[in-house]
This record gives structure tokens, C-alpha cells and sequence, in this order.
């Protein structure tokens, strides 16, 4: 007997002992009982006659692999070379700001934006010590 023809006849089992239980265990005559147990059982093979297990599988095997991926994304390497990425970004960025405001602005303009930049650089490295430190 294949895996996929045990697995079937494990989960065919397993249905059918709990049908069988919650039919017995209900207050009714026992031939009452028999009919009600036969067509739940009828009902439940027409069920399992319907699964795609190789479906069923393929799909579990995905949602799977996708929680592994998220996980592995969480690992904190990750997140702080993806951290220290953004920093540059936002340092570049604030430095453009900045640049901009020093050739075409007013004095004002040009402290804001110098302001900008030294407040992006504090924060990013605040928050790549963070990381750093809770490796």
C-alpha cells in the first residue's frame, strides 16, 4: 500500500471513528442509531472521494514555505543590513535636501534643511545601535 492510500485510510479512519462515537453517544434506539451511523458514514466517503490530497498537499507544502521565508526575513542579520540600507537612503536624500537648499534657497531654507539631515543621521544610527545591540 502507497503513503497516499495509508494516509487516506488513516484520515478515512479517523473520520469515521468520530462519526461513529458522536452517533453512538446520541439518545436514540439502536437501529435508529445503526441507520443514522450508515448514512453519515455514506455521507462522509462521498467527502473524502472528493479531496484532492495531492492538492491538498501541494498547498500545505506552500503556505509552508512561505512561513520559512518570512522567518528567514526576520532573521536580525537581515534586518540590520536592510536598516543600515535605508540610513543611506535617507542620509542621501536629507544630503540632496540640503544640497539643493544651500544653491537655490534662502539661509533660512538651508539651516532647515541642514537641520533635516543631521536629525535623519542621528535617528538612523539610533536605530542601527538598537539593532546592533539586540543581535
Amino acid at each position: 500500500m502507497g503513503k497516499e492510500k495509508k494516509r487516506k485510510s488513516k484520515f478515512l479512519l479517523g473520520a469515521l471513528v468520530g462519526a461513529g462515537l458522536g452517533v453512538l453517544f446520541a439518545p436514540a434506539k439502536g437501529s435508529d442509531t445503526r441507520r443514522v451511523l450508515k448514512r453519515k458514514i455514506d455521507e462522509l466517503m462521498e467527502q473524502v472521494k472528493k479531496i484532492d490530497f495531492e492538492d491538498l498537499k501541494a498547498k500545505f507544502d506552500m503556505k509552508i514555505e512561505e512561513i520559512q521565508d518570512e522567518l528567514e526575513d526576520l532573521d536580525k542579520e537581515k534586518v540590520l543590513n536592510i536598516a543600515k540600507d535605508k540610513a543611506k537612503e535617507l542620509k542621501n536624500k536629507s544630503q540632496e535636501l540640503f544640497d539643493l537648499a544651500k544653491e537655490k534657497g534662502t539661509p533660512i531654507l538651508q539651516e532647515a534643511a541642514k537641520d533635516v539631515l543631521e536629525k535623519v543621521v542621528e535617528a538612523t544610527q539610533e536605530v542601527i545601535k538598537k539593532l546592533e545591540t539586540n543581535k
